[in-house]
């Protein structure tokens, strides 16, 4: 299903049935007590619609929800095309891991009737709603029967409407980072005062995701040494990664110009430059491997078949250069230096965690433009000129510093 036609759905068709719950549950709450979480909950419920990286600065706060309720079982529901991240992370364990089908409309209905008949069967505890102002995910907490019900509320903000049935609402702050804002949802859990992060303990935006992939010395050694038997240009080189692409929201790409003069400018430095992405990454990543004109810089998008795949990649790298998306939060799981352009977003509310990412903005007045109150539709048509003014030559200065500080030897 295409993104805009997701959108107008959860916008206008949201809203609708997002009130007529709020009435429902408005008419039965004169004969249902205040609920409050159980003392040792059974099973807690965390929904994760968003993009793959936003799994990754959920970490700490699946951290907190262990180290707070050890013996509860956490269920996570995510869109069937992400549940890759989870698995490989251990979030739930297998049968705890829920999908919805986004692929078409009627995939998506079959969908939210199984995975809601199956959630109110176990039953739920309490369901934390990570979504900012998603109207599928509010309805989704509420069709899993949990009786808690932790999500965001914009308060007084107009047209952001999904309902009055949260019953464990938090003020959404878009000047927190979103990884200190998912620990204040798991500690509505416990509190009954307002706004419900009132009581909330004071954080540090966390250092550390809280999640780790095991690899084996012997796996990652196999994996460099294939990787250098299929591109042996990279061999005997400091390797940088460069990922090119935008995702689903092209305009949070740097120029295709400037990732070029940066390769070119990496190689002509005497390092190495592997060109990443997707499959439908390969035509921009095959244009910029040709204006770079250099045997140094290889195309290698395609070339890992899963997420774990990519992390033995980051292992075997020594920087990592790419536009806002999975790939910079996907490297915090691993020892790789990253550079990470924001515009459109901002890496105050996005940035990867961790002490070896920079973020790199040009703090230009309009930036950022995407937010949870616009549904991330930004107004400059393309013309993003928040990274258009990142110059490449700065960026190459900042990278070969990077490079003369990693500890592999070239």
């Amino acid at each position: 299903m295409k993104l805009q036609t997701q959108r107008w759905i959860d916008r206008w068709l949201g809203q609708l049935l997002c009130s007529v719950v709020s009435l429902w549950v408005w008419l039965l709450a004169s004969k249902k007590a205040a609920q409050q979480l159980s003392a040792k909950p059974g099973h807690i419920l965390i929904i994760l619609l968003s993009e793959m990286g936003s799994v990754v600065l959920a970490g700490p706060m699946f951290a907190a929800l262990r180290q707070r309720f050890p013996d509860a079982t956490l269920h996570v529901l995510q869109l069937k095309k992400n549940q890759e991240v989870s698995l490989l992370l251990g979030l739930a364990r297998p049968d705890h891991l829920h999908a919805l089908d986004d692929s078409s409309g009627l995939a998506l209905l079959g969908d939210i009737w199984r995975v809601s008949r199956a959630l109110r069967h176990l039953p739920l505890d309490a369901v934390i709603d990570c979504e900012l102002f998603s109207r599928i995910s509010a309805l989704m907490s509420y069709l899993s029967g949990a009786p808690l019900r932790v999500g965001f509320t914009p308060h007084t903000q107009e047209g952001l409407y999904r309902g009055s049935f949260i019953n464990r609402a938090i003020p959404y702050n878009p000047y927190q980072h979103i990884s200190k804002q998912f620990l204040s949802l798991a500690d509505a859990l416990e509190s009954t005062g307002m706004p419900r992060n009132k009581a909330a303990p004071i954080r540090e935006l966390p250092t550390d995701t809280g999640l780790a992939v095991s690899f084996s010395v012997e796996e990652l050694l196999q994996y460099r040494s294939k990787m250098l038997a299929d591109f042996p240009n990279l061999s005997g080189r400091r390797i940088v990664l460069l990922y090119a692409g935008g995702g689903i929201l092209p305009e949070r790409a740097w120029p295709a110009s400037h990732y070029v003069e940066l390769a070119t400018g990496l190689c002509c430095a005497g390092h190495s430059v592997g060109l990443i992405g997707l499959r439908e990454d390969a035509p921009l990543a095959a244009a910029l491997q040709r204006q770079t004109g250099s045997d140094f810089c290889v195309n290698l998008t395609g070339y890992t078949r899963s997420i774990r795949e990519l992390l033995m990649l980051f292992h075997g790298a020594d920087l990592l250069i790419t536009n806002d998306g999975g790939p910079g939060h996907f490297a915090s799981l691993t020892p790789i230096r990253t550079m990470v352009f924001f515009g459109p977003e901002t890496g105050r509310l996005y940035g990867p965690l961790g002490p070896r990412a920079q973020v790199l903005e040009s703090g230009l007045a309009c930036s950022p433009c995407l937010s949870a109150y616009n549904h991330r539709e930004t107004f400059c048509d393309g013309d993003n000129q928040c990274l258009r003014r990142i110059a490449p030559a700065p960026v190459l200065a900042q990278a070969l510093v990077a490079l003369n500080q990693s500890g592999r030897a070239a």
